[in-house]
């Protein structure tokens, strides 16, 4: 994503429109010249690179471009690193601590490095010059620091990043969002849910699989403390949203005039025929390492429960819920099961509310024991659920426990 200074947006009325380059010639070479000059400066600093992209920027007036193109290739494509033959702090206490034993000298600093390169040389058993030891004195500071690797996009989809980053700039200061979901097929559905979940967005859900559904998001700027964190949550939800197939999105902005300072109210549409091209995978196959680190441990238990990821979609008032697995046995009987791990009150809160309004009868919840349930004013004893209790990693061996016994377990 972009920084907000070089986010490009005019407003037509209250609708904001924000910058979207097209796939004309002169982008395109644009997007290539950027492209060769991170190629040519690998194995270079940052700094170097930094002043070959300064003087092909010169005084031409796309500079907000060429900066925005280059942000996203430094920090998407490229990997900087600190070279030295020791950590940069040690290598400049050793040879701060050399050169302060000897007398003042004009050729100290040279004699210092060559002595020192010496000394390392044997405990390394590699060669280290005194070269590598100017260069890595300093090798910390973001300048000083080498592009190793560059894995160039094509022109084409640095310019598809570029529009999109410039789209998700928007919802940086968002005050509400409202997603339509029109009639998608069920899996359609699950995908959408899952990413509002995976990015831990509040949400307001109506409708029903056969007609479609209305999300209401609340955005970061309608908290009662402005939230940078959360409004990039909404920035990051985006790409995901691209996977679904029919959707159309308006949003209402507070933007503060740059000149009046005054906040300005603003609109924003977008729908699934926007073009913007996502650079996320179709979806990630779990939500948290918790979940990923069950499914390894449930693997190698030896049970005839089979263990499903997020098959079930259960409506409830106001929302959608999406528990994380469904367990199996061959005679016929199923549980659901989802794993309380997030800690956050608001979320604790809409997740017990969630349990209760379900209306199902086979429904297990791990629930983790370092939760202060109390602080956020829930109590599990209030939940139609079976409860499985876990510290920081779910054991197969509990949640089995209380599919052949029922009841609460801790463990």
């Amino acid at each position: 994503m972009l920084p907000s200074d070089l986010l490009s947006y005019r407003f037509n009325g209250e609708t904001v429109i924000p910058k979207r380059l097209p796939l004309s010639a002169a982008i395109l070479d644009l997007a290539t010249e950027q492209l060769e000059c991170f190629e040519c400066c690998v194995g270079k600093t940052q700094g170097e690179l930094d002043a070959e992209l300064q003087e092909l920027e010169g005084e031409s007036t796309d500079y907000r471009v060429r900066r925005g193109f280059a942000h996203i290739l430094r920090n998407s494509f490229s990997t900087f690193e600190i070279v030295s033959p020791l950590e940069p702090q040690a290598l400049r206490d050793r040879t701060f601590t050399l050169a302060a034993a000897q007398p003042p000298l004009p050729n100290q600093r040279t004699q210092t490095l060559e002595t020192l390169a010496h000394h390392l040389s044997q405990e390394l058993k590699r060669p280290v010059t005194p070269l590598d030891l100017d260069h890595g004195l300093y090798a910390d500071l973001p300048e000083n620091r080498i592009l190793t690797s560059f894995d160039p996009p094509t022109p084409e989809a640095l310019i598809h990043r570029y529009n999109l980053s410039q789209v998700q700039g928007i919802f940086y200061k968002v005050s509400e969002v409202m997603i339509n979901a029109h009639r998608n097929v069920p899996g359609e559905y699950k995908l959408l849910f899952r990413y509002l979940k995976l990015f831990q967005l509040m949400t307001y859900i109506e409708g029903d699989v056969d007609h479609g559904f209305t999300i209401s998001l609340d955005g970061p700027t309608s908290l009662f403390k402005t939230s940078t964190r959360y409004g990039l949550a909404f920035a990051k939800m985006l790409p995901a949203l691209l996977h679904v197939k029919k959707w159309s999105l308006s949003a209402t902005l507070h933007h503060k005039d740059s000149y009046t300072k005054t906040v300005r109210t603003g609109r924003f549409t977008l729908n699934d025929r926007c073009d913007l091209v996502t650079h996320y995978a179709p979806g990630k196959p779990y939500d948290s390492l918790l979940e990923e680190s069950f499914v390894k441990r449930w693997q190698k238990t030896k049970t005839d429960w089979q263990l499903e990821r997020e098959v079930n979609l259960i409506p409830i008032p106001g929302s959608v819920m999406i528990p994380d697995f469904r367990l199996v046995h061959p005679d016929g009987r199923d549980y659901i099961l989802e794993i309380v791990g997030y800690w956050r009150p608001e979320y604790l809160r809409k997740k017990f509310s969630q349990v209760r309004q379900s209306g199902v009868d086979n429904l297990i919840l791990a629930i983790s024991e370092r939760l202060n349930l109390g602080k956020a004013g829930v109590d599990p004893a209030t939940v139609p659920a079976q409860v499985v209790w876990f510290k920081d990693k779910l054991n197969p061996k509990g949640v089995l426990e209380v599919l052949d016994c029922g009841g609460d377990k801790r463990g």
